[in-house]
């Protein structure tokens, strides 16, 4: 099967090889995980040659840490966005409600579309048993932009606060959203009497103010 160098598309398809390859990669890493997804089997589920892998991605490792970008990119990328835009209004000192609200919405907007909150649950899951990804690719790409805006957010939103202890903050706020998924997901699956309704809403808004208490405490000297 001929690939075209040149525009990047299959013989026998409109859709880009590049394409392609990742939607089927992602559906069998997910499926089998990174041992069990062979270069073979991406490329026949792509209708691709296998030489189209190392053409496109110069091997099965660097394929398995592009369909993790697909994930990690725009999630990092809607996260500092929020905090952008909370930041760019012309107040001088952000309200630190706001600030909590609009990162906790990015946050938890894209685990509701189930397919690909599906798809990145299957995909940790693999990778906590047989680990493949660069740490330093989770780190650089997700981790540390958001940290870096978020650090200078909150301390505009609470000058007092000690700058060291902005990434324990951050880290308690994504803790608690991570939980409320989970819950809503164990909430979704059974159907136990005398649990009460789980509204993911009131528990967004109940970290957030919960959250923005326990800054502000911190940063009058209530806590130690």
């Amino acid at each position: 099967m001929a690939i075209s160098h040149e525009k990047g598309v299959n013989s026998g398809s409109g859709k880009p090889v590049h394409d392609r390859l990742l939607d089927a990669a992602e559906k069998l890493f997910c499926e089998h995980g990174f041992e069990g997804a062979s270069i073979r089997d991406i490329a026949a589920a792509a209708d691709c040659n296998i030489a189209s892998v190392n053409y496109y991605f110069g091997g099965k490792d660097k394929l398995y840490v592009e369909v993790w970008r697909r994930h990690l990119l725009p999630m990092s990328e809607s996260r500092i966005a929020s905090i952008d835009r909370v930041m760019s209004k012309k107040d001088d000192k952000p309200r630190l409600e706001d600030l909590l609200k609009s990162f906790a919405d990015a946050f938890i907007e894209p685990m509701l579309d189930e397919s690909k909150a599906g798809r990145l649950a299957q995909l940790m899951a693999w990778e906590m048993l047989d680990q493949h990804l660069p740490l330093d690719t989770f780190v650089e790409e997700m981790i540390k932009p958001t940290m870096t805006a978020m650090q200078r957010a909150l301390v505009k939103a609470c000058p007092s606060l000690e700058e060291s202890k902005v990434p324990l903050f951050t880290l308690s706020v994504v803790g608690q959203l991570m939980h409320v998924v989970h819950i809503k997901a164990m909430f979704k699956q059974t159907d136990i009497a005398g649990l009460p309704k789980f509204d993911l809403t009131e528990a967004v808004n109940h970290i957030v103010k919960f959250s923005a208490a326990g800054i502000r405490a911190c940063v009058e000297g209530k806590t130690e």
